[in-house]
């Protein structure tokens, strides 16, 4: 049984709770096709259905917005990120509102008069205002106040809201059933209050639940948009309108601030914060323009449209896990289009994520282009502008590491970074294309006991080194290349008493009796019918190959799991797993807290992919790859 006051009566039925929903949509379609005109009742249901969506809607605009990072970095409250923990325990923050949709579909039959309301009355809104300054504001106060005066009722029913360590706005509904049973009373207060007046309308009770909506987000979005010089100029305005700084100090001091919306209680009953107006005005004063300057900058790219909506900023709850494609992704598929085409006319590299980890700050920094655009010859010249001006200012902020994502490392594009690093000597900032440790990475997951691989692939940068490296370990290399040119000058890299084990082939028929098979080129499925049953694909191709062979083993993109201290991190990296980053990624990490002061770009270094390999591992650095 679940608690009624502690739980939810649906929480276990997990997505399956919006049936609840199903009564409201039911009645609705069968008067739309049953009868010849909507009845009051059926009226209602529709109104409450339109006022969930739009109370959802305003919770997850605000949700957009204060997860801009590129926008409202420097106004956030409390700096550390939001981490897995919380998005999980937030996950059902809208409960409330299925709550009060059902509360308020009983209403209507124990007041039977608010099935027929007029669409406007002003008087309405004057009565409904006074109720709330009157009768909800003091309500809630002595109530909040209560709640965290008695420890029972504290850590019972209000410490869940609490163990939000960051304010978000999901944490204004996450809290427990009897507290949203208290909150639903005095939300309804001013509304039943106004009908029994006479003076409801539709208007009305629509604008007071979502202005009320409206400014808990606002309390709780952690980022100050209420800016300082309105108090400055109407000073006892910040007695009728709190802010999220101010509402912020209730979660870190949590005995002072205990107002709805009005910090005039706080005031009356002495619990104001001292410190919420001078705070409020530093924060909204901007004083700290650039914030904290990160360590370590990943600079990802938009892979496509649908991936553009795994961003954070967009639904938080979907970017905390693997990204794969949704239905529900569809309809939001033109608008994702348009936004992301403005964001490339804008050409703007901004701010996507962030974590931290050994005390250093890790941010991700994303260039508004296209995976496809970076093959078509004539962007060419647009996208290094943009790499090297992300390049230029991470070197003006004091960054001190900024590693390259899979294409904006492409050897045809810059030669892996090579041309910024000829271009601009006096570089500060460490440029890193992380593949050092992609190439570990991929060896490592090969069977110790492999002697011969078939490599795709061969003659790019990962391909070279993996050749290179297998080839010292007596390991056969069979390296399809049409250039023997290009295969000639690797085999000379390598010692000669080991050349004889890098095998230059054409066709994928010469593979047919291997069975561990490194793909780094893109191959059919016709391709891979070459390869014999229980075979394993290793791979480092982006996209990744499909998964044809139902006998045949296919291994994910190299990626290493960051350290167990890493903190504040909430959103995963593309199809990467919680915690997991592409091993690019995980090589600038290393490259950081090893205090290297060397560029990595260009050709890979075969003698220091055991030291990086090394390293990762001494640093917390986990395999996710690993065959047992």
């Amino acid at each position: 049984m679940v608690d009624s006051s502690t739980g939810w009566p649906w929480e276990n039925l997990g997505c399956f709770k919006y049936l609840l929903y199903g009564p409201f949509v039911a009645k609705v379609l069968y008067s739309r096709f049953h009868e010849e005109a909507l009845n009051a009742g059926t009226i209602l249901c529709l109104h409450v259905l339109i006022l969930c969506a739009l109370r959802g809607l305003v919770h997850q605009l605000w949700s957009t917005y204060t997860n801009m990072l590129f926008l409202t970095r420097n106004r956030r409250i409390l700096r550390q990120g939001v981490d897995f923990k919380q998005i999980d325990k937030e996950w059902d923050w809208d409960n409330f509102i299925i709550l009060q949709a059902l509360i308020a579909f009983m209403a209507s039959y124990m007041f039977p008069f608010i099935e027929n309301l007029p669409l406007w009355n002003l008087k309405g809104f004057i009565a409904v205002l006074t109720l709330h300054m009157a009768v909800s504001e003091p309500l809630y106060y002595w109530v909040h106040r209560h709640f965290h005066g008695n420890h029972h009722l504290f850590n019972l029913y209000h410490s869940f809201h609490h163990s939000s360590p960051v304010p978000q706005v999901f944490t204004a509904g996450n809290a427990t059933f009897l507290e949203h049973l208290i909150l639903t009373v005095i939300i309804g207060i001013p509304i039943l209050g106004a009908s029994l007046m006479g003076y409801a309308s539709i208007c009305m009770i629509f604008g007071y639940v979502l202005v009320f909506d409206f400014l808990r987000c606002l309390g709780h979005c952690n980022v100050e948009v209420v800016p300082h010089q309105i108090f400055e100029t109407i000073p006892f305005l910040r007695y009728l309108l709190y802010t999220p700084t101010y509402h912020s100090l209730h979660h870190t001091e949590m005995g002072t601030n205990f107002c709805l919306f009005m910090p005039l209680f706080d005031a009356l009953w002495n619990t104001l914060n001292g410190k919420s107006w001078e705070l409020h005005k530093s924060i909204s004063s901007n004083q700290e323009k650039y914030g904290r300057v990160p360590d370590f900058v990943f600079l990802a790219h938009v892979v496509d449209v649908s991936a553009a909506l795994h961003a954070p900023f967009v639904f938080r709850t979907f970017a905390s896990l693997p990204f794969s494609t949704k239905i529900f992704l569809l309809p939001l598929w033109p608008g994702t289009l348009v936004v992301l085409l403005l964001m490339w006319a804008w050409s703007k590299t901004f701010v996507y994520s962030f974590y931290e980890l050994r005390g250093r700050l890790h941010q991700t920094w994303v260039v508004p282009r296209f995976g496809f655009q970076y093959f078509l010859p004539f962007a060419t010249e647009g996208i290094n502008k943009h790499i090297e001006q992300a390049i230029l200012r991470a070197d003006r902020l004091g960054v001190k590491v900024i590693s390259l994502a899979a294409l904006n490392k492409n050897e045809a594009l810059n030669g892996g970074g090579t041309l910024f690093v000829n271009k601009h000597p006096d570089l500060r900032v460490r440029v890193v294309h992380g593949n050092t440790l992609t190439a570990a990475v991929i060896l490592n997951d090969l069977p110790k006991d492999v002697e011969e691989v078939f490599l795709t692939g061969a003659t790019s940068k990962l391909g070279r080194a993996i050749a290179l490296y297998l080839c010292r370990k007596r390991v056969r290399v069979l390296m399809l290349t049409l250039s023997s040119e290009r295969f000639e000058k690797i085999q000379k890299e390598a010692p000669v008493e080991f050349q004889s084990y890098l095998v230059q082939v054409t066709k994928y028929q010469a593979a047919r009796n291997c069975k561990t098979w490194i793909v780094g080129k893109w191959i059919t499925p016709r391709e891979q019918s070459w390869a014999p049953p229980g075979t394993h694909f290793h791979q480092f191709v982006v996209p990744p190959i499909l998964s044809f062979r139902r006998d045949c083993a296919y291994g994910e993109l190299a990626a290493m799991k960051l350290p167990d201290d890493v903190g504040g991190l909430g959103c995963c990296e593309y199809t990467m797993g919680r915690g997991v980053v592409h091993a690019c990624h995980a090589g600038g990490v290393v490259h950081l807290l090893e205090g290297w002061t060397h560029h990595e770009v260009g050709a890979i270094d075969v003698d220091r992919i055991d030291l990086v390999w090394k390293a990762a591992l001494k640093h917390g650095l986990k395999p996710v790859n690993n065959q047992d």
